[in-house]
């Protein structure tokens, strides 16, 4: 061991490489250890490829978990103008989408690219294909064992991710880690994700793209309103107010309450004024079939759908569907639940079981909404973990 602070990181993502930033900049001897061939490998695939930094919009209702509050105050400790700072000095120009921020570039690959050389140009160790498979303390001194060699040093920093991927080594490996050591992990459920409805007519609307309001029920209570362009799929339904709600049902479905979802296909207008547009279509066109009265107002496929529904404005305003399901970890963006906050410090990161155990990003029970809010948990909580685990306790 060398008179620097030496400081091991599981994970080469966004958590664990700010991380390994900001612990170098503190004169830290940084080792990264990464499962994949490179690292950054899921920066690379947010935002479909372009990356969705963060959002200037930080509404506290926006990040989740059994404590979320523990969320707010990590971002507190590094916030949304400290992380437009940060990006800046690295060489990231940013782009505002109504709020919602992406690297001007329009590419992923340049975020991954800029945070690695960062942390390169500050002498970072970065081991790639180390699949970390045991993390522990022994003579004061943390260990950290892949499958090739263990690695020793004064603080270990978990930011091996969670089980939502499609990228490889998305095992949930850190779970297991994080257990061993004492902590509680609440079940994780993929998030941000499709869900599967109950039924076997979705063939003939998959592919329809249309404006609609979502509504999640709960044993018939009514949860949480979203709004925006949905996806219908050859199983259920899709899109980014699907995304939203997704975390609740998925969750809910797991522990065995009935859930439900109301499809308002006609937000701007009542039901009453609708039944109202029909009739005077029909008014207008008496020649027109009950199903051709809504060409116009829907996609063709939809229409069909809807026409042969027995109450036509019910179908209209409150399609309901019983949802049985998710598309899965693979297809999901983040994750619900993960390694409980109770026994983290959020001035920290550090673990209030073990001194000198950090953790940062997705493996935490927190996840937020979409439109760059888990990036920015991941950016503020390994931002964290890597200035405290800098510094020596007295």
């Amino acid at each position: 061991m060398d008179q620097k602070r030496h400081i091991i990181i599981a994970g080469g993502g966004a958590s664990g490489l700010i991380a390994a930033v900001m612990a170098a900049e503190r004169c830290c001897s940084v080792t990264v250890l990464e499962h994949n061939d490179r690292t950054g490998r899921k920066i690379c695939v947010t935002g479909n490829g372009r990356c969705n930094l963060t959002n200037r919009d930080q509404r506290e209702d926006a990040y989740h978990g059994n404590h979320p509050e523990f969320a707010r105050k990590v971002l507190r400790q590094f916030s949304f103008e400290d992380t437009l700072h940060f990006f800046e000095n690295i060489g990231i120009a940013v782009t505002d989408r109504k709020g919602w921020l992406y690297p001007r570039s329009g590419q992923a690959r340049s975020v991954a690219e800029l945070l690695e050389g960062k942390a390169r140009s500050l002498k970072v160790k970065i081991k790639t294909n180390e699949h970390v498979n045991d993390v522990f303390k022994k003579g004061g001194i943390w260990n950290v064992r892949t499958e090739g060699w263990t690695y020793q040093g004064d603080a270990v920093i978990l930011a091996n991710g969670s089980k939502a991927s499609s990228v490889p080594g998305a095992d949930g490996s850190g779970y297991r880690i994080a257990a061993k050591l004492g902590h509680e992990i609440i079940p994780p459920l993929p998030a941000l994700v499709s869900l599967k409805c109950k039924g076997k007519n979705f063939s003939g609307w998959a592919g329809v793209r249309t404006e609609a309001r979502i509504s999640l029920l709960i044993d018939g209570k009514l949860i949480r309103t979203e709004n925006g362009e949905i996806q219908l799929t050859e199983y259920g339904v899709s899109g980014i107010p699907v995304f939203q709600i997704s975390r609740f049902a998925v969750r809910a479905v797991h522990e065995g309450h009935k859930t439900e979802i109301l499809i308002d296909f006609f937000p701007e207008s009542t039901p009453a004024e609708t039944e109202k547009l029909l009739r005077r279509r029909k008014e207008a066109c008496p020649y027109k079939s009950h199903g051709e009265l809504l060409i116009g107002l829907f996609p063709d496929r939809l229409c069909k759908i809807l026409c042969r529904q027995p109450d036509l404005i019910q179908a209209i305003h409150g399609f309901r569907l019983e949802i049985t399901g998710d598309a899965g970890f693979s297809q999901a963006q983040v994750c619900s639940g993960g390694v409980g906050t109770e026994k983290i410090d959020p001035s920290t990161m550090e673990s209030k079981i073990h001194r000198g155990l950090f953790f940062a990003g997705e493996l935490l029970d927190i996840d937020g909404a979409c439109g760059g809010y888990n990036l920015q948990w991941a950016w503020s909580s390994g931002a964290v973990a890597g200035i405290h685990s800098a510094k020596e306790h007295i």
